[in-house]
């Protein structure tokens, strides 16, 4: 075959650095806004970027040549710098260390779409441990619950 041909949607979660609160309702669509600059200058389609105070949420279409690993390495290195900048008195702020990325079939692109837009509504019920909980087990990630939050 002479082309690649991909179809790569991605939902991605990461949190602040210790789920601390910082991103207010008054940055908050900035912050998400500069988070879809980034992924375009990736050459990803960044379909919706939604979360709360304390976590993003992320459905992106990625290209073939770019790995998830180096996507959010730049998202959120260039993401932190620029919110420290912007804000002075965020200079502490830091993403957590890791993050987790579940694939998306087309036909439950819509689904995980309006899930993302509807953050605020969401965690009026379940907190974001709950629901990120939710998530690894929703999709067959193993993991150890003595390490998921440190």
């Amino acid at each position: 075959m002479a082309h690649t041909f991909t179809e790569l949607l991605v939902h991605i979660v990461f949190s602040t650095s210790g789920r601390r609160p910082l991103l207010s309702d008054e940055i908050r669509q900035d912050v998400h806004a500069y988070l879809g600059g980034i992924l375009r200058e990736l050459h990803a389609d960044p379909i919706t970027i939604g979360g709360t105070a304390d976590h993003i949420h992320v459905l992106t279409r990625l290209p073939a040549d770019l790995a998830v690993a180096d996507c959010l390495r730049v998202v959120k290195t260039n993401s932190s710098r620029w919110i420290k900048e912007k804000w002075p008195e965020r200079r502490m702020f830091a993403w957590q260390g890791g993050y987790a990325a579940f694939s998306v079939s087309k036909s439950s692109r819509s689904a995980v779409l309006r899930y993302i837009q509807t953050q605020d509504q969401h965690h009026q019920r379940i907190s974001f441990q709950q629901e990120f909980h939710t998530l690894l087990c929703k999709h067959g990630v193993e993991f150890d619950e003595r390490y998921v939050w440190q």
